[in-house]
């Protein structure tokens, strides 16, 4: 699913053997308290994912944040409210964690997924920057 759009089939690797750098990502994810993979799963197929990093910061008055990752639904599912159920998970858990803000990018390209967002009530209210090393 990582790969199953233009812009992930040219950063993503879909192939057997799956590359080292997702197994240890996975382990790195599954081992700390902080960050949760969600999979949704219509029996043994995997229909969606997203993960969920909680993060203390200083600001806000030592406040927690949610930043929801990665989430992408099988392009069969699409438009029939995974991703909704997968958004207002995170929120939930979010709530759940103590968190104040839950936040998440999407690159500017991703017309639709921005549409999506922000018709479940997020807001571009920030500038976001990043440099790829």
């Amino acid at each position: 699913m990582l790969a199953d759009d233009v812009l992930g089939s040219k950063r993503e690797r879909n192939e057997r053997p799956l590359p080292d750098s997702y197994i240890k990502a996975y382990q790195a994810i599954s081992t700390d308290p902080n960050n949760e993979l969600i999979v949704a799963c219509r029996g043994d197929e995997v229909i969606g994912v997203q993960q969920i990093t909680f993060t203390p910061y200083i600001t806000h008055q030592g406040g927690w944040r949610a930043t929801i990752e990665g989430v992408r639904t099988s392009s069969s599912e699409r438009g029939k409210g995974l991703g909704t159920e997968l958004i207002r998970f995170g929120i939930q858990r979010a709530k759940e964690r103590g968190c104040h803000v839950v936040q998440l990018t999407t690159d500017k390209k991703r017309e639709d997924a921005l549409r999506f967002y922000e018709s479940l009530g997020f807001k571009a209210s920030h500038e976001g920057l990043k440099m790829h090393l």
